[in-house]
């Protein structure tokens, strides 16, 4: 194994224990994502202004940095849903829900980047939307609250958002692109809990004595920071088809750990949604890569 993988390999599992240290952390959801974001940024505009201070292309390209903070502003508001589902529905099902993100990007490509959407892609949709489906009727069915599935599913749209945003900044990458977006994401997170309760609750003196701050840092500079800089050190190294494929590790690993360490409940049907949402995925990636390597060929052989 190359250590760039390796280094994802390791990013995506962070990533994926959010929901386990979020668990272990008594505060509402938008006090959560506030001190991760928090943390996160002040991390990764430290590491930054150390090691990058002379290349930053932010200054020089305000359209692109305007870009990134609205992909910022949705990535703080779908962590802000995310967290929220987390402690309503469940770590694994709410991260399942949240990958079909990547989904709704692809299937509105088509009208906002004017992608071709292929029979592969529209396959490996259905299946998507199937498997999140399953997993929301069955949460309607049993004793899921509703307001939990539709932060999920609202996550998920936050997310697209996220990614649909990114793409009007082709310059700005790297640590310099995550800084910023994180930076941003605090910023929403802040002004939306200081719109929906007033000042957080983890500034006063009792909640703030109860607190569980080794979890509040793990999730913030190292789970957010620390990820993020694994996160972009790695994908720079690797094939663009390694990281979509192996990508799918983070939600994966989200259901293992929360079945194994929470003990959440994972039904036959809801293995099933599961199965259906990362094969989905994987399909419609694998399909696009696909598509994009015949196209190639095809160009190749006309010159």
């Amino acid at each position: 194994m190359n250590n760039g993988l390796f280094t994802y390999l390791a990013a995506l599992l962070l990533f994926g224990s959010n929901g386990i240290i979020a668990a272990a952390i008594a505060l509402p959801s938008s006090d959560i994502v506030l001190l991760r974001t928090f943390l996160g940024a002040l991390s990764l505009v430290a590491i930054l202004i150390i090691t990058q201070r002379h290349k930053l292309q932010a200054p020089s390209r305000p359209r692109e940095a305007a870009a990134l903070i609205l992909s910022g502003a949705a990535l703080g508001a779908s962590w802000i849903f995310l967290f929220r589902a987390y402690q309503t529905i469940g770590v694994g099902v709410s991260s399942l829900l949240y990958y079909c993100g990547p989904i709704i990007v692809m299937a509105l490509s088509p009208l906002i980047f004017g992608e071709k959407l292929t029979g592969g892609k529209i396959g490996g949709f259905i299946a998507v939307a199937c498997g999140a489906f399953l997993i929301a009727a069955q949460g309607l069915g049993g004793n899921m609250p509703i307001a939990g599935i539709a932060c999920g599913i609202a996550s998920a749209f936050c997310y697209a958002l996220m990614v649909i945003a990114s793409k009007g900044a082709p310059h700005i990458e790297g640590l310099e692109n995550s800084a910023l977006q994180v930076s941003a994401a605090f910023v929403t997170a802040l002004v939306l809990t200081l719109v929906t309760q007033g000042v957080p609750s983890f500034l006063s003196a009792g909640a703030a004595a109860s607190i569980d701050w080794r979890a509040v840092i793990m999730l913030g500079a190292v789970n957010t920071g620390i990820g993020c800089l694994l996160y972009f050190s790695a994908v720079a190294k690797l094939p663009v088809q390694t990281v979509a494929v192996v990508g799918y590790l983070e939600p994966l690993s989200a259901v293992v750990f929360s079945a194994v360490l929470l003990g959440e409940a994972m039904t036959p049907v809801r293995l099933m949604g599961a199965a259906l949402i990362i094969g989905g995925a994987l399909f419609c990636e694998l399909a696009d890569k696909r598509a994009g390597a015949k196209a190639g060929i095809a160009q190749t052989a006309r010159a």
